[in-house]
């Protein structure tokens, strides 16, 4: 995963605290279910092609919340890791420069912060 851009589990945890970040679970919604990172919007990373590209209104009227903003940092995490580097790439072609990944994911959350 070397030079795709990430986040580590202080750099979350101070970018959470702070607002400074929109946080993106990209797991299914059955694994959400399960357990997320507080503050996290579950949009399973098959739906997420479509849903960065719906109209503001759509979005919201679909997830319940504010369709993110080109400019804004977005940090992404699944389960191991793989799911989240995918929604990144996936989000900065649609030209969300900001995104991020969190390598350690739920795994690392949930031994950490659980």
């Amino acid at each position: 995963m070397a030079g795709e851009p990430t986040v580590s589990l202080p750099e979350l945890r101070s970018l959470l605290a702070s607002g400074g970040a929109r946080l993106f679970d990209v797991r299914s919604r059955e694994e959400a279910a399960a357990g997320t990172i507080p503050g996290a919007l579950n949009i399973p990373v098959s739906e997420l092609e479509s849903a960065l590209q719906m109209e503001p209104a759509a979005f919201k009227a679909l997830y319940s919340a504010e369709k993110p903003k080109l400019e804004e940092n977005l940090i992404f995490f699944c389960q191991m890791g793989k799911r989240g580097l995918q929604a990144t790439q996936l989000a900065q072609r649609l030209g969300y420069k900001e995104a991020r990944n969190y390598e350690g994911a739920y795994r690392e959350w949930l031994q950490k912060e659980g």
